[in-house]
């Protein structure tokens, strides 16, 4: 390359929309070794060969001053954002980071999908469905009276309790239609006589923000869980199930009001799987392990839970996971999938991609965790995240004919629960 094509490329680099994120993310540090994309599930799939971009090619378009052309392509929205990339960079390169200041500059207008439209609906009315306060309420209300008549008598529920233990969050599609997955945490919570609350408004667990790259919208979110979490004086925020929802909250709690949380403010914040792990140890409530006995078993490793949290904090739940898993199942009937924890293969939902328009592409995608699912001989997989649960029962289970049962980790507890009489 001659000196006036670098320079030019060097002139593009200083006024390129990701030149700040260039060094933050460390892309000059990349040396084309191929290893993001010879791990990333896209590389290989059928459904994307027309636009013939990778995670190496991608990289390249920025640094050498073609970025408009990423902006404008399909692939940084049917990434999945699992990391795997980003965990075998040998250079440290966030390339993840990248594809979402792609994702980020797309005019919202031209946002795939439903996407954009579901981070409007969150902003004005506080959850995705834009389901009114008073309906809400309603279905909240209707529900607790339905399970203290089936099998919690006396539930109710604690709606903007001020001073309790737990504030939990709703997935607005489950108050819109998947109502019955409401019960389960809740028998849980009466089952451990938990102090808990959740808010009448800014109820929605999901962080629609980040499915768009809307990093306002996502700190919007964010923010409006914190202000709940203080106005009800909750001494502990549980993190969304969503994965994506979890990781894009801690984010922005991390970035934007790590002030709110320690000892000195009496809140802090865990994931659900630590909650769960708590009640157990404790005794809190009582599982019997006949409710699930000779079932051949295994968990998936969700993206946002494991991979992503160990990348960007240093921790994960992957083994709080299988310590749950142990107290409903007999574990000789457990099976690992051959690609687990930081090797686990994304489901195909992530990043927007279960509520987003490319079928054909989260459907091709899953099939690495189809071939791993179907190398378990396992009927029953438990996950962790509302949106591989979907995208698992949903979408693959019958795409691949998969003879399989899909239940979140919480059901399945809820499932085994000994009540008191």
């Amino acid at each position: 390359m001659d000196s006036l094509n670098l320079m030019n490329i060097s002139k593009k680099r200083e006024e390129s929309r990701f030149a700040d994120l260039i060094d933050q993310a460390h892309a000059n540090g990349c040396y084309t070794c191929g290893t993001c994309s010879g791990g990333c599930p896209l590389t290989d799939m059928e459904s994307v060969q027309n636009e013939r971009i990778d995670c190496r090619k991608a990289l390249r378009m920025v640094l050498l001053g073609m970025e408009q052309e990423l902006v404008d392509a399909r692939f940084p929205w049917i990434c999945t954002a699992c990391y795997r990339c980003v965990a075998g960079c040998p250079m440290g390169v966030k390339l993840t980071d990248i594809w979402g200041r792609a994702k980020a500059l797309r005019p919202r207008d031209q946002v795939p999908g439903v996407l954009h439209k579901g981070v409007e609906s969150c902003l004005q009315t506080g959850n995705n469905m834009g389901i009114p306060t008073e309906d809400f309420i309603e279905t909240l209300q209707d529900l607790a009276a339905e399970l203290a008549e089936e099998e919690c008598p006396g539930f109710k529920i604690p709606l903007d309790k001020v001073g309790a233990d737990y504030l939990f969050f709703e997935n607005s599609k489950e108050v819109f239609a998947d109502y019955e997955d409401l019960k389960w945490w809740w028998k849980i919570f009466y089952a451990a006589k938990a102090d808990w609350t959740t808010s009448s408004t800014n109820w929605e667990s999901v962080d629609w923000g980040i499915f768009t790259a809307n990093a306002d919208a996502s700190k919007e979110f964010a923010r409006r869980k914190v202000e709940n979490m203080k106005r009800l004086e909750a001494k502990t925020m549980i993190l969304p199930d969503c994965g994506g929802a979890s990781m894009g909250t801690r984010i922005n709690l991390e970035k934007y009001f790590k002030h709110e949380f320690g000892p000195e403010t009496g809140h802090d914040y865990v994931y659900f799987f630590d909650v769960l792990l708590k009640f157990l140890k404790e005794g809190r409530i009582h599982v019997d392990k006949a409710v699930h006995a000779d079932r051949i078993v295994t968990w998936h490793d969700s993206c946002k839970h494991g991979r992503g949290p160990r990348l960007y904090w240093g921790d994960d739940c992957f083994q709080t996971a299988r310590d749950i898993l142990g107290y409903c199942f007999d574990m000789k009937n457990f099976r690992e999938m051959p690609h687990n924890r930081m090797e686990s293969y994304c489901c195909g939902a992530g990043a927007g991609n279960w509520p987003g328009p490319y079928q054909a592409e989260k459907t091709e995608h899953g099939r690495y965790k189809v071939e791993d699912i179907k190398a378990t001989g396992a009927e029953l997989v438990v996950v962790g995240c509302s949106n591989c649960r979907d995208q698992i029962m949903r979408n693959l289970k019958k795409a691949y004919d998969l003879e399989i049962e899909v239940k979140y980790i919480w059901q399945v507890v809820a499932d085994a629960l000994i009540l008191e009489k």
